[in-house]
């Protein structure tokens, strides 16, 4: 069975898009719908923008998506997944190539997200930090033990986990962290506390963009960050998305549950090759690739 994955944000890059647009003509017409639809002209920054132009949020979000959904789409019938997850802003990736949301919803929730986030970022400064090393329950116990809000936000693969909350309790998360024998513990360069409850204003003002969204049934399950587990309900794929922005990802369940249920290939689809560097890490036996055109 094949797994079809897709990254999120952090795997963006300057030229990202531009020899899917220059070599198809399905690509060209979806890249261009895209900048209509965002009110301006997201391909000049993602095909000539400098890294500097791709770390806004409102850049950032829209062009690992577009990235994403577009190769899914220039495949054609070599897409034809068994399954597919999303890491963060991938599961709207993940959502919109197995036909559970439209391309133009797709594309509108994600920009709708990504300045959601930046509001709530501004509102309560805060950050993340990579933990190497260390079992979960480690860094979950001290999460728990700090006064200030510290959660865990992505559980990428076994001994690597990121934590989200103010600034405050990530410095002494880290502090302590390291006293337990972390190997690494170092902060992102990311503007807010993501998969946290400090996400809650952004939860709440997508959650009403994500409400008034038609959801259809996918054309395979979909494993879902909040739950891990695989969803084809509409009315239930709406709800564990409305709770992700305030919720770990569950990426390392996620693949194990897909391998679990006969994933034998995961392709990822969309910029880098991140989420195949953490399956490999889960299961060292799985084979895994980059999508490619058809």
């Amino acid at each position: 069975m094949k797994a079809y994955v897709f990254p999120g944000q952090g795997s963006q890059f300057p030229g990202m898009g531009k020899d899917l647009y220059e070599t198809s003509a399905l690509a060209a017409s979806m890249f261009e719908q895209a900048n209509d639809i965002l009110g301006f002209r997201i391909t000049d920054l993602m095909f000539a923008g400098t890294e500097e132009d791709l770390k806004q949020t409102k850049v950032t979000q829209p062009a690992v998506f577009l990235h994403s959904v577009i190769l899914a789409a220039t495949m054609g019938e070599a897409f034809m997944p068994d399954m597919t997850a999303g890491h963060s802003l991938g599961e709207y990736s993940a959502l919109v190539a197995s036909r559970a949301l439209s391309f133009e919803d797709g594309l509108r929730l994600v920009s709708k997200r990504a300045g959601a986030m930046q509001k709530a970022c501004e509102l309560n400064p805060s950050t993340m930090a990579a933990i190497l090393g260390l079992d979960d329950k480690t860094v979950e116990d001290v999460c728990a033990s700090i006064s200030e809000v510290v959660v865990p936000a992505n559980y990428n693969s076994p001994g690597q986990i990121v934590i989200s909350g103010s600034n405050e309790g990530i410095d002494m998360a880290i502090e302590i962290l390291k006293g337990k024998g972390a190997k690494r513990a170092l902060k992102l360069a990311v503007g807010g506390a993501f998969h946290s409850p400090l996400m809650e204003p952004a939860k709440l003002e997508l959650e009403e963009a994500i409400n008034s969204c038609r959801f259809s049934a996918p054309v395979c399950p979909v494993y879902q960050n909040v739950t891990a587990m695989a969803c084809s309900s509409p009315d239930e794929i709406k709800r564990n998305l409305a709770l992700q922005l305030t919720a770990p990802v569950l990426w390392t369940q996620i693949s194990v549950n897909m391998i679990a249920d006969g994933a034998k290939t995961f392709t990822e689809v969309g910029p880098g090759s991140v989420l195949q560097g953490l399956i490999r890490k889960i299961n060292r036996d799985i084979a895994t690739e980059s999508a490619t055109v058809a």
